[in-house]
This record gives C-alpha cells, structure tokens and sequence, in this order.
C-alpha cells in the first residue's frame, strides 16, 4: 500500500506571516493538531514547515510569550519530514516512529502538497482493517458450524 492511497487530502494550510492566533483558530475549527506551513508557487502549495498543537504549547505557553507578537514563522518546524505520495506506507511509518513524529505531510514527486497522513489516521486504519480480520474469522467459523452441526 502506498502512502497516496491513505492520506488524508483535505490539509490545514498557513502561511508563515499568519498570525499564531488565526492558525490556532483554523486548529480549533477543523478539529486538528496541526497546520501545514506553505508557500504558493505556480497555483500550487509546497510545504515548508509544520505547526503544532504541541508547539503552540511548548513555545508559546510554557514560557509565557505573549502570542499576539508571535506570527506562524516564528514558531514553526522548519526541518519538515514529507512522504512521497508512491512511498510505501510501511516505510514512512518507519520513519514516523525513527522521527518521533505524530504528522507528516504528504508531496507529489514534484515537492507539492498532496496531503497528510497522522498516527490517529493510521490508527482508524488499522483497527478498520482488524475488524475486517475478526470479521473474516467470523464468518469462517460460522461456515464451519453450519457444515458441522
């Protein structure tokens, strides 16, 4: 499986000169942890950074800057870590958990944003594709009991 089968395509985007409290409102609404940093080129957006629930607290909360000075480029992760949208799923799950990362956004071969896949994504996945499993199990034990009375 291959990470363009799975990513989520509907992505959050900031420009680094937004405001750090119009993304964390653009987190709110969407009900997201994150919001992919871009930049426009050619009617097309190419990551650039990563900002996160995590860094809003980290390093806007913890040490008690004032975030009405703060713009998105001030605290975002500029050392992103993208998949490639043919990258087999089972490598960037590898690289996830390499990188300690919960979110990596998702390019086409080109560098432009394609989409998302998160560790809660993967999870919903994997437990769809378990329930499929128990289901399969399921119905093969009942076969068998209906063959074996």
């Amino acid at each position: 499986m291959r990470v363009g089968e799975v990513c989520n395509r509907d992505v959050v985007i900031s420009d680094r000169n937004d405001l750090i409290s119009d993304a964390a409102k653009l987190m709110r609404h969407h009900h997201v942890g994150d919001v992919v940093v871009v930049e426009e080129r050619d009617n097309k957006y190419f990551p650039v950074g990563i900002l996160t629930d995590r860094d809003l607290v980290v390093e806007i909360l913890a040490k008690e800057v004032a975030p009405e000075t703060l713009l998105v480029g001030d605290v975002m992760t500029f050392d992103l870590i993208v998949a490639k949208e043919d990258e087999s799923l089972p490598e960037a799950i590898k690289r996830m958990r390499d990188k300690g990362i919960r979110r990596m956004p998702v390019v086409t071969n080109d560098g432009a944003l394609a989409g998302i896949i998160t560790m809660d994504d993967l999870l919903d996945l994997l437990a769809e594709q378990l329930a499929d499993l128990v289901a399969m199990v399921g119905r093969g034990q009942r076969r068998e009991s209906d063959r074996h009375p």
